[in-house]
C-alpha cells in the first residue's frame, strides 16, 4: 500500500464515519490475554514509556485520527504518566491502530521522527487533532504540522513513501485484531486484561491502585 495525495483526501471524509464506527467512548468490558504473548514487539519496536520491570504494563492501540483516543490523552494520560509511569509503577507501550489513510500518515511521521521527539509527536497530533485530521485540505494541513517537529517537504514526502513503516503498522494492526481481538480504539490492555474505550482517571486508579 502507497499513500497518495488521493488517499488523503478520500481519508479525512471517510475520518469522521472511521470513528463513529470504531472509536469507544467508555470502558465497556474486560478480557484477559497472554502477557508474554501481548509482549511481543512488532517488526519496528514498541514505542514505551517507563521502567520495564514497572509491576503493571499498560499498552494502548490507538488511532491519531480518534476522537476518543485524543480525549484520553488530553484528559486521562497526564495523571497515567505522572502517577504511574514517573513513579515506577508502570510501563508503557504506545501501539498504533490506524483507523483510516490520515492516521497512518500521521502514525508515519511519528515514527520517521527522532527518537527523543517521538512522544511529543504524538502528544502534538493528538492536540492539535482538529486542525489537521478534520479539514477541506489534509495532506497540507499535516504537513505544517509536521514542520513543528523538524519535517522539511522533502523529508515529509520521504517518510509518507516508506513501505517498510508501513507494512510495520499494518502488521501490527492486523495482528491485534486477530489475536487480541481488537477493533475500535482506544482499547488498552493492562497486565493482559483488554479494556475498552477512553478510561477516565477514575477508573485507572481503580484497576491500577
Amino acid at each position: 500500500m502507497r499513500l497518495s495525495r488521493r488517499d488523503f483526501l478520500e481519508g479525512s471524509a471517510a475520518t469522521a464515519l472511521c470513528a463513529a464506527l470504531v472509536s469507544v467512548p467508555t470502558l465497556s468490558w474486560a478480557k484477559s490475554f497472554d502477557v508474554e504473548a501481548l509482549g511481543e514487539a512488532g517488526p519496528l519496536g514498541e514505542k514505551t514509556l517507563g521502567d520495564p520491570s514497572a509491576p503493571n504494563t499498560v499498552i494502548e492501540y490507538a488511532s491519531l485520527t480518534c476522537g476518543h483516543c485524543r480525549n484520553f490523552h488530553t484528559a486521562s494520560f497526564p495523571h497515567l504518566k505522572k502517577e504511574y509511569v514517573d513513579t515506577g509503577k508502570v510501563y508503557f507501550i504506545f501501539r498504533d491502530f490506524p483507523l483510516d489513510n490520515l492516521a497512518f500518515a500521521a502514525a508515519m511521521l511519528a515514527r520517521c521522527a527522532p527518537e527523543d521527539k517521538y512522544f511529543s509527536a504524538i502528544d502534538l497530533f493528538f492536540e492539535q487533532q482538529k486542525n489537521w485530521a478534520f479539514t477541506q485540505n489534509p495532506l497540507d494541513a499535516l504537513k505544517s504540522m509536521a514542520k513543528q517537529i523538524g519535517f522539511s517537504e522533502k523529508t515529509f514526502e520521504e517518510c509518507l513513501k516508506n513501505q517498510e513503516i508501513l507494512d510495520g503498522l499494518n502488521w501490527v494492526r492486523d495482528r491485534a485484531n486477530t489475536e487480541f481481538g481488537v477493533n475500535s480504539t482506544p482499547t488498552f490492555f493492562i497486565n493482559g486484561e483488554q479494556h475498552r474505550g477512553a478510561l477516565s482517571v477514575e477508573e485507572l486508579d481503580k484497576i491500577l491502585g
